[in-house]
């Protein structure tokens, strides 16, 4: 399985769901590709935020080698499903989608929930990092 993961900038949530899903992945040996990329272009060939770097390592995954990219059109070829982190980026992927086929690739990684958006309080990448974890964790409990 090849699955993308959505945000706005590719530097917080995004980076998260790609170290988690590799990181559950890979105990449950699953062998899927496993990617982020962001619908804005404000951070693109960096690395992820520090502190979703920081929260990451805190739970034994390391996403400090990840580069930041944008969403491209291409990606519906590439990925069998997108996951995306709250309506705004379901809404700016689903406008990119050439056919019904690429629509149906698109999922908010929650199910109906969002995951907010940690970006301007310190205090929520821990929260969001246990949001991520449980969404993924019900991914491939649907998928293995």
């Amino acid at each position: 399985m090849k699955i993308l993961m959505v945000c706005l900038g590719n530097i917080c949530r995004s980076p998260l769901a790609e170290g988690i899903m590799q990181h559950l992945a890979k105990e449950n040996g699953l062998d899927w590709h496993i990617d982020s990329a962001g619908t804005g272009n404000w951070h693109i060939g960096e690395g992820p935020d520090r502190r979703s770097i920081r929260t990451a390592r805190e739970y034994g995954i390391d996403i400090s080698g990840q580069v930041c990219r944008l969403f491209k059109v291409s990606d519906f070829d590439d990925f069998d499903q997108i996951f995306v982190m709250d309506g705004n980026n379901f809404g700016d992927i689903l406008a990119l989608a050439r056919n019904e086929e690429d629509t149906k690739k698109v999922k908010l990684l929650l199910g109906d929930k969002i995951v907010p958006d940690p970006y301007h309080d310190d205090t929520e990448f821990e929260p969001v990092f246990k949001l991520i974890e449980a969404g993924c964790r019900e991914i491939i409990k649907q998928h293995s």
